[in-house]
């Protein structure tokens, strides 16, 4: 399998009793989940190498078929399980969507006369506030979790929403935020 993988889905449970698993897929659309061919099932550290017998669609549920995992008991191991694949498989983006691996590692930049001078480098035009290291779902949209530069141990969480957000540059590994009070 190819190296550099993303999280396409994720096992919720089981389908009848012959091995079927219910997936929810991570982007929520499903169609591309019917390619798939071979995946990495992943659970922290843990991952297994599995060949895919089967998928069909249901409503905002995919019923995947896994070769060697022919039982409900054997689905309820892997149940909360992430289903990675190479990123050729993966839902296609549209305009200003991103993976979620892609937006992990990014710098999180400020421009602006109010920029802390102390966080930026010399030659640059702008801070680096942080490194985003998650992104979560909140009830009003994706936060984006950052690892403030300035210290060690603080995190905070930024709405990933254009008021908030300026260019995201994923080449160029840099997230632009828009005002610094949200960091307070």
């Amino acid at each position: 399998m190819e190296k550099a993988q993303l999280v396409v889905g994720f096992i919720r449970g089981t389908h009848g009793f012959s091995g079927e698993c219910k997936v929810e897929s991570a982007s929520g659309e499903y169609e591309h989940l019917l390619d798939l061919k071979e995946v990495t099932l992943v659970h922290g550290d843990q991952q297994r190498e599995a060949k895919v017998e089967s998928v069909s669609l249901g409503n905002a549920v995919a019923y995947v078929k896994f070769e060697g995992i022919d039982s409900d008991e054997a689905v309820l191991k892997y149940r909360h399980w992430g289903i990675k694949v190479p990123r050729k498989y993966c839902k296609p983006l549209n305009k200003d969507e991103w993976y979620v691996e892609d937006l992990r590692n990014c710098s999180l930049i400020y421009e602006g006369k109010d920029a802390p001078a102390t966080l930026i480098a010399p030659g640059s035009k702008y801070a680096v506030i942080g490194t985003i290291t998650d992104v979560m779902e909140g009830g009003g949209g994706n936060l984006l979790e950052v690892s403030l530069a300035e210290s060690c141990d603080r995190k905070v969480l930024v709405p990933f929403n254009k008021e908030f957000i300026g260019k995201v540059d994923i080449k160029n590994k840099t997230v632009q935020l828009m005002h610094l009070w949200i960091l307070e």
